[in-house]
């Protein structure tokens, strides 16, 4: 995790012309915030449930086992309830601590109560049991979606 926080940290100056004519140089990140804990942080923590359910599905004939999805959904339980308890716990009496991006947290939070019912859909009404390959597709153009929504919202651009 380490070696994603010094991608994102990375810095260039620019020149900024102000309406006088007058120049200043500034330093901005090359990363967005959002879009870099969305994506390179996010692959960077959930990467050895995501290698273990590839492994399992390759070694199982492209069919799912217990492991992968067992995993998966244990991990998001385990970060919904039991992360977010500890961020809770540890904050010192009489402080308090405020969401920084309240429409980017709407966002996320939106489209993580969609990924349950999208998942739901696929798994238990539109082919019960089984992925279909416009299934698996479709559930990962969603996610470029979501970042591009959430970039959206980090930028004012939404509501």
């Amino acid at each position: 995790m380490a070696a994603i926080e010094v991608i994102t940290s990375k810095e260039k100056e620019i020149t900024i012309t102000k309406a006088n004519g007058e120049t200043s140089v500034g330093t901005v990140r090359i990363w967005n915030e959002t879009v870099s804990n969305l994506t390179l942080m996010a692959l960077g923590s959930s990467a050895p449930e995501i290698l273990l359910s590839v492994i399992e599905v390759c070694g199982h004939n492209f069919q799912a086992g217990e492991l992968g999805p067992g995993t998966i959904v244990g991990s998001a339980a385990f970060n919904m309830f039991v992360v977010i308890a500890v961020c809770i716990y540890v904050i010192p009496a009489g402080e308090s601590r405020k969401i920084k991006h309240l429409r980017v947290f709407f966002v996320t939070a939106s489209w993580s109560i969609f990924a349950y019912v999208w998942l739901y859909l696929i798994l238990a009404v539109f082919s019960p049991g089984v992925v279909q390959v416009w299934e698996a597709l479709l559930t990962l153009v969603f996610f470029p979606v979501c970042v591009v929504f959430a970039w959206m919202a980090d930028k004012r651009l939404l509501f």
